[in-house]
């Protein structure tokens, strides 16, 4: 199973690493790199979030995300607020010329992106999305105690 399961990862890596080149061509066009267009795309059609929010919905590392947010407050792109609710936190918002941005960039990417797949059939989406959905399943679940070892643990 090594080499199997290394193949198989290896090429999930690759395949991501190939979608953002081929995204990243569009993104770039408009002075923005992924991690930006990865925060204006989420933030689109919201009030705002916080940073945690962002973090859980976004590909960026919480590392990463300060940065980023930074930038895009240079570029008048994003507006952060001292949320009311916990002073300790912000709130991230688009700005007008945020919306403006979104508007525009997003629904290109999003064209771009449809044209890798535009030869695919509904059955080869439901396959991709089965298995994708199932590792996700095991990643979230990697590291938590089965419902069988928390029953074993309890009758010892």
């Amino acid at each position: 199973m090594g080499e199997r399961y290394l193949t198989s990862v290896r090429l999930l890596a690759e395949c991501l690493q190939g979608f953002e080149r081929y995204s990243g061509e569009t993104v770039r066009q408009y002075g923005l790199t992924h991690a930006q267009f990865d925060i204006i795309a989420t933030l689109g059609n919201t009030d705002g979030m916080s940073y945690k929010e962002l973090g859980e919905r976004t590909l960026i590392t919480k590392g990463t995300l300060t940065g980023v947010i930074e930038r895009l407050e240079q570029k008048g792109i994003v507006l952060r607020e001292r949320s009311s609710d916990d002073k300790r936190s912000f709130q991230v918002r688009l700005t007008d010329a945020g919306e403006s941005v979104f508007r525009e960039v997003f629904p290109k990417v999003v064209a771009h992106g449809r044209q890798l797949f535009a030869d695919y059939s509904d059955a080869e989406f439901d396959e991709m999305d089965g298995a994708l959905k199932k590792l996700r399943e095991r990643i979230g679940n990697a590291g938590r105690p089965s419902l069988l070892s928390l029953q074993q643990k309890e009758e010892s």
